[in-house]
């Protein structure tokens, strides 16, 4: 296999998620991103938890300071078996606001059970917002997400997640431009056809009479009989647009979240998405040919690439050729990084990094194709978090017990 398969395949991909996409954003102008202002339904935001500490109460606190009506607004956290002080801090959090409720699971579940048993409990509620439970949603994302429901089928609507942590070192900084260009530009293709295949856990808002369609195919996940516990946002927005719904995704509704500061963490969470993305694409290839042609051709072309990456790296390595597609990723990520610098220069200084902070990334990208495609094949059946551990001794201090508003569902024992 030669070099120039590869980098024609990279090109093909290149040119659908950043040139053609925006194209299509900018022909159809307005009625790219239409809103319904009026639609005012009752919201249930549910929050799956799981050893996050802290973090949860500032999660919470956040979302209670959302421009959505109070009165049309529940917030549920349901704990997934926590081994943390979590369920202590989210209790903590809810003290004195009787629209928020804080769960326990019977046991682990994993994390799409837990959103489920969530959307159970919130009965009135006509759209269901998830929320992941390390993030500080900005105060106008519930607002902006659901004045994108424009009309019944349109099933879910995502938004945008920016590093928190972004100035903390090389890595964090890499990633707030790699998040830069995953939502703002490898998004408008699909985002043109209103088939965006992955809606990000972290924030996005979905009908709940979907949802409860959608359960029992949910709630049976597994891989060779192993309940499946990652990747439930990729898996959940495939199996909407597979029942031809439609699907959103917005930059005007956005939140922040903790990217891994350590290759350790940064490592563990690449591997996760790998099997997520393995699993659905080639899951999805049984019904990729009703997606719209230009997406099929999309859709295809992100498993050949992921597939045949990896095969080529190793080619070129026992060729002693690595260094010529290494020479082509740094030609590529410092174009990438001179248009990321172009984009975001008007922004003020805390809320970019510099464009050089993307060249590490023309190394870590083999190397995590090269290894993590043929591991994550090989640990498909896994059942983990993966991202969430024990506590450990440089954790917050838990706060004092509180009496959940939940009629007590969220007592820490």
């Amino acid at each position: 296999m030669e070099l120039f398969p590869i980098h024609l395949l990279f090109i093909v991909v290149l040119m659908n998620r950043y040139l053609l996409g925006p194209f299509l954003r900018r022909l159809k102008g307005r009625r790219f991103e239409r809103v319904d202002d009026t639609y005012r339904p009752k919201v249930a935001i549910v929050i799956p938890l799981f050893n996050e500490g802290q973090g949860i109460y500032h999660t919470v606190r956040a979302l209670l300071e959302q421009d959505y009506p109070r009165e049309l607004t529940e917030i549920i956290v349901v704990d997934d078996c926590s081994r943390d002080d979590s369920v202590a801090w989210a209790t903590k959090a809810a003290e004195g606001h009787p629209n928020v409720r804080v769960m326990r699971n019977p046991e682990n579940m994993g994390k799409r059970k837990g959103i489920n048993r969530g959307v159970r409990a919130a009965e009135d509620a006509e759209i269901i917002v998830s929320v992941d439970s390390d993030v500080v949603v900005e105060k106008s994302a519930v607002r902006q997400l659901i004045r994108r429901f424009v009309h019944p089928n349109v099933a879910a609507v995502g938004g945008r997640t920016f590093v928190i942590n972004r100035h903390q070192n090389w890595l964090t900084r890499m990633i707030e431009i790699k998040f830069h260009f995953a939502q703002k530009w490898l998004k408008d293709l699909e985002r043109s056809f209103r088939q965006v295949m992955c809606l990000s856990g972290c924030l996005t808002a979905y009908r709940r009479s979907v949802l409860l369609e959608l359960e029992p195919i949910l709630e049976a996940r597994a891989i060779a009989g192993i309940p499946i516990k990652y990747g439930e946002d990729r898996f959940l927005t495939r199996q909407i647009v597979k029942h031809d719904y439609e699907t959103v995704y917005t930059l005007d509704a956005y939140c922040f979240t903790a990217a891994p500061s350590t290759l350790a963490g940064y490592f563990s969470q690449q591997l996760r998405w790998r099997r997520s993305n393995l699993v659905d694409l080639i899951c999805g290839l049984s019904h990729a040919w009703r997606l719209h042609p230009v997406i099929t051709v999309h859709y295809v072309s992100q498993l050949a690439l992921l597939l045949a990456y990896p095969v080529v790296i190793v080619h070129n390595m026992l060729n002693g050729e690595f260094w010529d597609i290494l020479a082509f990723h740094f030609l590529v990520i410092g174009l990438l990084g001179f248009i990321y610098r172009m984009e975001t220069r008007y922004l003020p200084e805390d809320r970019r990094v510099p464009a050089v902070s993307f060249l590490p990334m023309a190394l870590l990208m083999p190397v995590t194709y090269a290894l993590f495609t043929p591991l994550a094949l090989l640990t498909l059946d896994s059942g983990s978090w993966e991202t969430r551990g024990s506590p450990t001794p440089a954790q917050a201090p838990s706060p004092a017990p509180l009496t959940s508003n939940s009629a007590g569902e969220g007592t820490p024992s």
